[in-house]
């Protein structure tokens, strides 16, 4: 299916899930292809500028991607991914300080929580989570269920304003070890 005119592959890991964003850029059809998780979702024939940028949107919440070309000397070119305005390294920099993730095996099935700090949104394999928020003494706890799991991400101060509020997922009453992507 995919060409010999791959010019770049980037793994992007949103709240919905980690996407696979394909890039083809033919030097000398001006041919420029998007995939995002092996769907095309751009296609430009016959551009004679070869250099530039593409915008297009990825997962459930339409985040922005741009794929910038550039030439570096002769006929070399560079792809850079910018996600959200951002380079993608700058944005997962920025994500792991928005976001809390964990990855854990429940009833034989991977599952992929990301919590959404500014929101309190949850989020499972690329599902929004129906969630119930209380307060305790040191916090706060969000519980749901996922399948026959009871389920709570506890927020409580870490005392220290530079560590902020520290977020960790129970399933069952048994922590989760938190995954850097």
């Amino acid at each position: 299916m995919m060409s010999n005119d791959l010019a770049g592959v980037w793994e992007v890991a949103l709240s919905d899930g980690v996407h696979r964003i394909e890039f083809e850029h033919g030097t000398t059809t001006g041919k420029r292809v998007i995939y995002v998780d092996g769907k095309e979702i751009l296609r430009r024939d016959w551009m004679f500028k070869l250099v530039g940028k593409e915008t297009f949107s990825v997962g459930k919440s339409d985040t922005k991607a741009t794929i910038n070309i550039d030439a570096v000397s002769g006929f070399a070119y560079e792809y850079t991914l910018e996600i959200n305005g951002k380079s993608l390294k700058k944005y997962m920099e920025n994500r792991s300080k928005v976001t809390s993730t964990w990855v854990l095996n429940l009833d034989g099935i991977d599952c992929r929580v990301v919590l959404e700090k500014d929101t309190m949104d949850i989020w499972c394999n690329g599902q929004n989570i129906e969630t119930a928020g209380e307060f305790v003494d040191d916090g706060t706890e969000t519980h749901f269920t996922l399948g026959d799991h009871n389920c709570c991400v506890k927020a409580v101060s870490s005392g220290k304003r530079r560590d902020g509020i520290i977020h960790t997922l129970l399933v069952d009453g048994t922590e989760i070890a938190e995954c850097t992507e």
